[in-house]
C-alpha cells in the first residue's frame, strides 16, 4: 500500500527520487500503465479552484512533490516527505534507464523548434532509446484522438507531455483508458531545459531550493504565477489550525 501525505486534499506519495524512478521502471518493464502528476504549490492551489483538475489529480496513480513548498508543508504538519521528486529529474532518470534497456519513448509538447532539438539531443545522449513519436504542443483538441491512436500503435513504454498544467494532466486523464501499458507523465517546461533551449537553475540555486526564484528572475513574466506560493502558505496555516 502506498504511503501518502495529504496536503490541502491532495495525496502526495512519500517516496525518494531514486526509489520512485526504480518503481516506474519496474512498471514499464512489466508492461503496466501508470499516470504520474508532479505537483508544486501552484498546482495544488489551482486544484482548489478547478474541480475537474482536482478529480484528474485524484485519478493519478502517483502524485509527487515537485516543489520545496510541498515538502516544507508536509513537515509543518508532522508528516514529513522523503524529499522532492521533480518531473525533470524523474524524466532524466527514466531516460537513462530506458536507454540501458532499449525502451520506447514518445514526446509531446513544447514549441516546434524545441521538440526538434529535443529529438536531436536524446538521439545522441540516449542512443539506444527508440523515439517512437515526437510532436510539438501546438495542436487542436480535435487532433487529440489521432495522437492517442498514434501512441497506442507505437507501443511506447514512456509518454512525456510538456503541455503545461492543467492541460497535460487533463489530456492524459482523457485518453488513459485507451492504453493497457505505458508510463504517462506531464513534465511542464522540461523539454525546453533538456533540449538546451532554456537553462536550468545553477546548482547553487538547486541546492538551496531556490529554483522557483531563479525562474522568476530569469523570466519576470512568471511573477504572477509565484503569487500561488503565499496563497499556499496561508491555506496550509489554516489546515494546521484545523488539525
Amino acid at each position: 500500500m502506498k504511503r501518502t501525505v495529504e496536503i490541502l486534499g491532495i495525496p502526495f506519495y512519500n517516496v525518494s527520487q531514486n526509489a520512485f524512478v526504480d518503481e516506474l521502471m519496474d512498471a514499464a518493464v512489466n508492461k503496466k500503465r501508470r499516470f504520474i502528476v508532479t505537483a508544486n504549490p501552484e498546482i495544488v492551489m489551482h486544484a482548489q479552484q478547478d474541480l475537474e483538475f482536482n478529480q484528474v489529480i485524484r485519478q493519478a496513480d502517483y502524485v509527487v512533490a515537485d516543489g520545496i513548498g510541498v515538502v516544507k508543508a508536509a513537515k509543518s504538519i508532522g508528516k514529513p516527505l522523503k524529499g522532492r521528486v521533480t518531473g525533470y529529474d524523474t524524466m532524466l532518470g527514466l531516460l537513462e534507464k530506458a536507454n540501458e534497456m532499449k525502451l520506447r519513448v514518445y514526446f509531446i509538447g513544447a514549441k516546434p523548434n524545441v521538440i526538434e532539438k529535443l529529438k536531436e539531443h536524446v538521439s545522441v545522449k540516449y542512443s539506444h532509446i527508440e523515439i517512437v513519436g515526437a510532436r510539438d504542443g501546438y495542436f487542436e483538441a480535435s487532433d487529440s484522438e489521432a495522437i492517442a491512436e498514434d501512441i497506442l500503435r507505437s507501443q511506447a513504454d514512456f509518454v512525456f507531455l510538456a503541455l503545461g498544467f492543467p492541460r497535460q494532466e487533463k489530456w492524459i486523464s482523457a485518453y488513459l483508458d485507451k492504453f493497457e501499458k505505458g508510463v504517462f507523465m506531464g513534465v511542464g517546461g522540461s523539454f525546453d531545459v533538456l533540449s538546451g533551449c532554456t537553462k536550468r537553475a545553477p546548482s547553487f540555486w538547486v541546492k538551496f531550493n531556490l529554483e522557483w526564484l531563479y525562474r522568476i528572475l530569469s523570466q519576470p513574466s512568471r511573477w504572477k504565477r509565484a503569487l500561488a506560493i503565499p496563497r499556499f502558505m496561508l491555506a496550509m496555516k489554516k489546515q494546521r489550525r484545523q488539525g
